[in-house]
């Protein structure tokens, strides 16, 4: 065969591989706008499920708080789950799991089974987003995981904008328990989707080793890579994102129609607004992340840098929503705000990942997102009383804003202070691994 033969056949193979890690990624992209939507839907229908069963604010920003309790919990699972059974398996059992889990409230509307139902949604929703995370990593190199990283991420955007109007409109037009049913629906769909057609891809494969080289794939002690000023404040700095996050699921809608006075359905549809800035945001940072790191830019200056800066202006204008009468104005702060802090969560994300040993990556995501996830178990439920006490609702969810805006800022300056993935990843990583690893 000719050397231009050989040429061809090389750029065939990866065109074809590429096109192969993108319909992956896609397929991915989509059980996470499931999820998230799974988790939207409680914030969507929290208005008529509290006029049917007399729950009082503060017991739905409970049940939200109870979710991530469990979310946290079932987080910590991920790196056995994807041991023993794979992340094919192991991603299409809980997803399995989602869609049963909204249907029991389905039948009997009670407070209990509402909380248990949720409960068991949060345990098996808990270890999905790391498994979800290493899946498209496998078929994406380290340093090119900045903007894949983000479109998964942005799958939480797409869910609040494509599936927040049709959720809302199914619960007002045949109420909240058809929403349910149509979650149910579309996740036993995907499961069908996922079997028919996943595979793996090579950056999570054993590597072959090399003459005298250590292979790329050995693991460390795990204290070695929890304990780095990089995996602390990371996930610290990712808890008060995603506490902004889980308020925003969990009440937002409540907001704009007890606090600001639009209407069920204006809410419901205005869900999305701070989705549309996250979703611009957090895909034009993770480009300019990546150019940087192809640029020759330290990972700490590229991702750290540039997540904490978005995190510490997202905190700065929450701070003022308290003192805004204008209810589009309000609106247009808090997704600013969120807009420009959700660029943290995929470059966090890709920091993390570069500081272990690929083989412990599902494991390592796992236990920084249940740690991250803390946020989730607190903020819903501190919302919820706030609100309750407060002289009205508007000053309650205002409030509640201001202080996630406080926490964030504290948390933004932490990192930029302490997180270093290029010394931590030396750190951890023995020398002939870390020289192996992309970054």
């Amino acid at each position: 065969m000719t050397v231009g033969k050989l040429e061809e056949t090389a750029a065939a193979q990866s065109t074809g591989t590429r096109r192969t890690a993108w319909s992956m990624t896609a397929v991915v992209i989509l059980l996470y706008m499931i999820n998230y939507a799974d988790k939207a839907v409680y914030g969507i229908i929290a208005q008529p499920l509290a006029r049917e069963l007399g729950l009082t604010s503060s017991q739905i920003g409970m049940v939200g708080s109870l979710f991530f309790l469990m979310f946290t919990i079932g987080g910590f699972a991920s790196g056995l789950l994807s041991r023993w059974f794979g992340l094919r398996w192991a991603l299409l059992a809980l997803a399995l799991v989602w869609s049963a889990t909204v249907l029991p409230v389905v039948l009997s509307a009670t407070l209990a089974v509402l909380i248990a139902s949720r409960m068991l949604l949060g345990f098996a929703e808990g270890p999905s987003a790391a498994l979800m995370h290493t899946a498209v990593y496998s078929w994406h190199a380290p340093d090119k995981r900045g903007f894949p990283s983000a479109l998964l991420l942005s799958s939480v955007s797409i869910a609040k904008i494509v599936f927040a109007p049709l959720l809302t409109y199914i619960t007002v037009s045949f109420g909240w328990r058809a929403a349910l049913i149509t979650m149910a629906i579309m996740g036993a769909l995907w499961c069908i989707l996922w079997v028919t057609s996943w595979s793996q891809g090579p950056h999570l494969a054993p590597a072959a080793k090399s003459t005298g080289e250590q292979q790329s794939d050995n693991t460390v002690p795990w204290l070695s890579i929890f304990r780095t000023p990089t995996f602390i404040f990371g996930a610290l700095l990712f808890m008060a994102y995603y506490a902004l996050q889980t308020v925003i699921l969990t009440w937002l809608p409540s907001y704009f129609e007890l606090g600001l006075g639009f209407s069920a359905q204006q809410a419901g549809s205005m869900f999305g607004i701070p989705s549309i800035f996250a979703l611009v945001y957090m895909l034009t940072i993770s480009r300019v992340s990546d150019r940087l790191i192809a640029r020759g830019s330290t990972i700490r200056r590229a991702r750290a840098v540039v997540a904490a800066s978005g995190v510490a202006l997202g905190a700065v204008i929450l701070l003022f929503v308290p003192y805004v009468d204008s209810p589009l104005v309000v609106v247009a702060m808090i997704s600013l705000a969120y807009g420009v802090a959700s660029g943290a969560a995929p470059l966090l994300n890709t920091a993390v990942s570069v500081i272990c040993p690929q083989r412990q990556l599902a494991g390592t995501l796992g236990v920084y997102m249940a740690i991250m996830s803390v946020g989730g178990l607190i903020a819903p439920w501190l919302a919820g009383v706030i609100v309750d006490h407060a002289a009205t609702k508007a000053d309650g969810f205002a409030l509640s804003f201001q202080i996630l805006g406080a926490a964030a800022g504290v948390f933004a300056l932490l990192a930029l202070t302490f997180i270093n993935p290029d010394r931590d990843r030396l750190r951890v990583l023995p020398a002939t691994t870390a020289d192996t690893e992309a970054v």
